[in-house]
């Protein structure tokens, strides 16, 4: 009995060590923050952005122009001008909108540039971690800028250090 007893303990010792899970969690904001690179790119993607909104609110300033002038003109011309007007009116509000969307859509141009520029270092900063949770045997790596709720975390868990020095990068 003391033999059976002695091995169900080592059974369920070694199921124990053996199933036991160890979890950590990285903060991704923090790690871009202190690569060189990423905030290049996003200044880049700030300038673009900015020159962008420029060029639409510029095309919207133009049709209210445009419509300013039509209600001050509106007595003075014929039911043709006030449709051919209006008409004008409406296409160049409709040619702001697909500006607006060429660039700042869903698929628009900003979306596909902080493709070309962000998504590399991402993948990087991916594929660091998971080279740290193979070494290091974690469960799980959790995240904790992607709106994670955490009410409390131990702060010797925090692998973004690690992360930024498997990248090449010094805090």
């Amino acid at each position: 009995m003391k033999k059976i007893t002695l091995l169900f303990t080592a059974i369920m010792f070694l199921a124990g060590t053996t199933f036991a899970q160890k979890y950590a969690f990285v903060d991704t904001e923090y790690i871009l923050n202190n690569i060189p690179s990423y905030t290049a790119a996003q200044e880049k993607l700030d300038e673009i952005s900015k020159a962008w909104e420029k060029e639409i609110a510029d095309a919207y300033d133009m049709v209210e122009g445009m419509y300013k002038n039509y209600q001050n003109e509106v007595v003075l011309l014929s039911r043709e001008a006030k449709i051919k007007r209006e008409e004008e009116i409406i296409n160049k509000e409709k040619e702001a909108k697909d500006l607006q969307t060429k660039y700042f859509g869903v698929e628009g141009e900003l979306f596909t540039k902080r493709q070309e520029l962000i998504q590399p270092i991402q993948d990087e900063i991916y594929n660091a971690v998971k080279e740290i949770a193979a070494e290091g045997n974690y469960a799980v790596i959790f995240d904790t800028s992607s709106g994670m709720n955490m009410l409390y975390t131990d702060p010797r868990y925090d692998l973004s250090d690690e992360v930024l020095e498997k990248l090449g990068y010094k805090n």
